[in-house]
């Protein structure tokens, strides 16, 4: 496979940033691409030379790469430098130059973050549950607490996926409807009585509601592009035993 990356970038951050699609990586089979998850079961190695490749497109050594244990809760946790080992968390924020941060998703929302005047950055994984939970908001935050303000602050959702193809069960709306009634507007009529989520339109209102005056989607969904991108649910659909991980990074 060819080790060209593909990164997609916002306008609207102007830091080094990328939302790294899954072409140009070393993995092969179920994997084939830039796999970067070292929680998948795809060889270690392997994903640590697309971790490599992610952190050199970023101008980085390896060795600078930042990412967490992520487990959809709602906490953030500012950085210096890279853990000895992974902590618990599903968000990073740091105002220190040099770091790179990253996020894994495969279907749930990468969320980056920058307060230009401030220097200050984050990056959030935020599926349903986490971001129900605050860990927007969180990061908000924490951001605040390196010196961020918060009418300063964009944030860019990346590649996740879209209101067409993410088909829930009843239940699932009345977890949103208790949190708030107004959060009916998010769901769509599906077959049966399925409904349709939009996630990324649940994550840009809670980003707005937080006071972020820009926050913007890059309108690119994960489930319907095989080629570029990794998906949880479509490898549950195809009966698939695994399946990779895309990473999302920001640095000063």
């Amino acid at each position: 496979m060819s080790s060209t990356l593909e990164i997609i970038t916002s306008d609207a951050l102007t830091c080094p940033h990328g939302f790294f699609t899954r072409k140009g990586g070393a993995s092969s089979g179920i994997f084939a691409g830039l796999n970067c998850g070292a929680g998948s079961t795809d060889q270690a190695d392997i994903v640590a030379i697309n971790r490599a490749r992610v952190a050199e497109a970023m101008g980085l050594p390896p060795a600078t790469m930042t990412t967490v244990h992520q487990v959809h809760s709602a906490r953030a946790l500012a950085v210096t430098g890279p853990f000895s080992h992974r902590p618990e968390a599903d968000a990073m924020v740091s105002a220190t130059p040099g770091v790179l941060l990253g996020v894994l998703t495969a279907d749930c929302q990468p969320v980056l973050f920058q307060d230009p005047r401030a220097q200050v950055i984050g990056a959030a994984h935020a599926g349903w549950r986490g971001a129900v939970d605050g860990v927007l908001e969180a990061t908000l935050t924490a951001m605040e607490g390196l010196g961020a303000r918060r009418g300063q602050i964009v944030a860019v959702i990346g590649p996740t996926i879209s209101q067409a193809a993410y088909e829930v069960g009843p239940e699932f709306l009345d977890h949103f409807r208790a949190e708030d009634p107004a959060n009916v507007r998010f769901f769509a009529s599906g077959p049966g009585d399925r409904l349709l989520f939009d996630l990324p339109g649940y994550g840009l209102s809670r980003l707005r509601a937080a006071g972020v005056v820009r926050a913007e989607w890059t309108g690119h969904c994960t489930y319907r592009d095989a080629a570029r991108f990794y998906s949880f649910r479509r490898t549950t659909h195809a009966g698939e035993a695994d399946y990779g991980r895309l990473i999302s990074t920001i640095r000063l």
